[in-house]
Parts: C-alpha cells; structure tokens; sequence
C-alpha cells in the first residue's frame, strides 16, 4: 500500500472511532461490571453498595451518629463550696468560696446522674464539716438545676446525684466485658470546665484491665488514647453502637506522654450504682475507724518511731474506738500483716467486711499492744 491509500485509511479509522466512542465507552464498562461479577462469585460476592462505600466501615454508628445520640445525656456539674474564714488578720471574717467542674451522665428518667466521686466529693454530708456546698447541673439543652448529693464510694471513686426535671435524655448503658483492644472508643464530657462543654474525642481501646494507683487505692481501668482532661471527669467512654462502655476517670500527665487515658469499666460501676440508689453507699464494707497519716522511714528513724500509721483522730462507736485505739497511737499490724503505709493498710483491709475481727498491734508510748478488732461497717 503506498503512502497516500494509508493515510486514507487511517483517516477513516479515526472517523470511525469517534463516531462510536460512546458505545466504546460502554462496551468496556460492560465488560468491567462482569469481570467484577465472576471475581466476587469466584470470592463470596462483593457486598450491596460495597464500590461506593470503599474505606468506610459499615459496623455501629459514626462518630457523628454517636455524639448526637449519647451527647445530650452528658452533663456538666459544679461543685461550690463556701465557708467563712478570716481572709486577713486585719480584715473582718469573711465568706470564701470554691469551684470545681466535672461531667456526670443521666442514666435514669428520674433524674439520677453517674459521675466520679472526686467531682462531688465536697457535696458528701460526710466531708462538709459545717460548710455551705451547692451543687448544680447543666445540661446540654440549656436547662440548669440543683441536685442532690445521693451516695458515693471513695474506694471506686463512683458518686450518684439526682435532680429533679422531666424529659431528661438517658444514655444506654453497654457491657464492658464484650470490648476488645483496638475497638473504637468515644469520650464525650467537658474538659477543663463548662466552657468546653459537649467536647467529643475519639481513638481506640488502648488495653483493658489496667491497675492504676489513684492516692493510695488502686482502681481497675479501660485504657484509651481518646483525649482526657480535667473536666472529663464523670463522663462517658462510648463504644460504637453509642452505649456507655465506660466512665472516665483520669490520664497520665506526664511532659512528653500522650493518648493515656483511663476508664472505669461499665460493668464494675452497675452493681455498685444500684447500692448508692439504694442505700446511699456500698453495704458491707470494712470500716476501722481511723483517720491517720503514714511515718516515713527518715521521720522513723530521726526519732526511733515504728513505721505505722500515726493515729490522729478515732471515729466515734467505730471498731477502733471499740478495741481502744486512741489519738497518738501507731498502728503497725492488722491481721497479722504490716501497716508502714496506707496503701498496705486499704489492701489488708478490703480483704474482710464488715463484723469480722482480726488482730491488731499498736504502740503506745514506745509499748506494744496486741489488740482485737471487729470492723464496723463503712457508710
């Protein structure tokens, strides 16, 4: 073929080509869509939809589904706290007040709230000593009210307060003996007061049953990186249908560590909710009926002291006024165990309950005492 009868050719090749494009076009999806087809026979099928939602996970809520299902039964909580003490030797006495903010959860329709009990601590009949506390609520939809101090239990750092309002959004309670580390994790609360109220973080379940010291107890915890301020405590850890997996609780702040945060599981919280409702505390647990301070080892031995609790004050019709401990005594045994610190003291005791008797050692100007005593039980 010469020259001229190709360029002919092509001429009409290229005409022709762009005459029938489109059909072209949708000859190859044709062909596309069924090689998809057998490729998805071949493995199972590929799911309804399945191009048009690539990457995206089709299990539980979005984060969005779940901020605006479980958000508006998170609440803010301040705690105020006033008393009157002498501001300055040359002023008149005058009333001083102070402020702490939290977050608590509503899970009942008539008005209880979950929240940590060092949120509300200071609301406890037990520790106002004469004070003037008020405690509030807000809540998400703008409404505001008093609330009332129901019961709390120090050694899982759990309070339950109560307010009075109708049409409240309760959160759905979940079971925290299902979660699996990696699963996704939601934290809706208000760090670092009511200014950032309704804040929502997201990351994952970083560990579970993590033992972290908190004082001087030692607490059980869900492990997340989803971030966790002051402020966040006493509100929701969420899992991905929306329910309350956890209630957070603290994080480790330390300059250059981040994403560990802590939770008190769910399922741990449950029981002990329904006693505070119930009772107002956690029934049958041990009381001694002291209050003291550890004698650490360089005070010791400056001043030849045993390492024991140095008894500052005994609590009336207690087990420890019972068995006639007294103010300046030294407790260094309980049930056989040593006492140095407190820690070692919380740990000997949640060991029994209340009505048993153990023996106890105390020392009493410079002599020990072998004595028994029966713990009462703590309220």
């Amino acid at each position: 073929m010469n020259k001229e009868g190709k360029d002919r050719n092509d001429s009409w090749f290229r005409h022709l080509l762009r005459r029938n494009l489109g059909l072209i076009a949708v000859m190859l999806l044709i062909i596309v869509v069924g090689v998809i087809q057998v490729i998805g026979g071949l493995f199972g099928g590929i799911p309804k939809n399945s191009l048009l939602k690539a990457g995206v996970v089709d299990e539980g809520n979005t984060v969005v589904q779940i901020a605006e299902k479980v958000g508006p039964s998170i609440v803010g909580i301040r705690t105020t706290v006033q008393s009157e003490a002498s501001l300055d030797q040359f002023f008149d006495t005058g009333e001083q007040s102070v402020t702490a903010e939290g977050s608590g959860i509503i899970i009942r329709k008539n008005g209880y709230i979950l929240t940590n009990y060092h949120v509300v601590q200071y609301a406890d009949p037990r520790n106002s000593q004469g004070q003037k506390v008020t405690l509030e609520v807000f809540l998400p939809d703008d409404r505001k009210a008093k609330a009332k101090f129901i019961g709390g239990d120090l050694v899982n750092d759990l309070a339950v307060i109560k307010i009075d309002l109708k049409n409240l959004p309760v959160a759905t309670l979940g079971d925290s003996s299902k979660l699996k580390v990696g699963a996704l994790a939601v934290a809706i609360g208000n760090p670092l007061g009511l200014e950032f109220a309704g804040s929502v973080t997201t990351g994952v379940i970083s560990a579970l049953n993590r033992k972290i010291e908190v004082e001087d107890r030692t607490l059980n915890l869900i492990q997340t990186d989803a971030a966790i301020n002051p402020g966040n405590s006493g509100g929701a850890l969420v899992d991905a249908d929306g329910k309350v997996i956890g209630i957070n609780t603290v994080k480790v702040s330390i300059s250059g560590v981040e994403g560990l945060g802590f939770a008190i599981p769910i399922n741990d919280a449950k029981p002990i909710i329904t006693q505070l409702i119930k009772y107002g505390y956690v029934k049958g647990r041990p009381l001694i009926g002291i209050i003291g301070q550890e004698i650490p080892e360089n005070l010791a031995k400056a001043y030849n002291f045993p390492r024991g609790i140095f008894v500052t004050e005994v609590v009336d019709q207690s087990g420890a006024a019972k068995a006639g401990i007294k103010p300046k005594d030294i407790l260094i045994s309980l049930g056989g165990k040593s006492t140095s610190t407190m820690k070692e003291l919380n740990a000997i005791k949640q060991k029994y309950k209340a009505g048993d008797t153990v023996s106890a050692v105390i020392v009493r100007n410079g002599k020990k005492h072998q004595i028994k005593l029966t713990f009462t039980e703590a309220k």
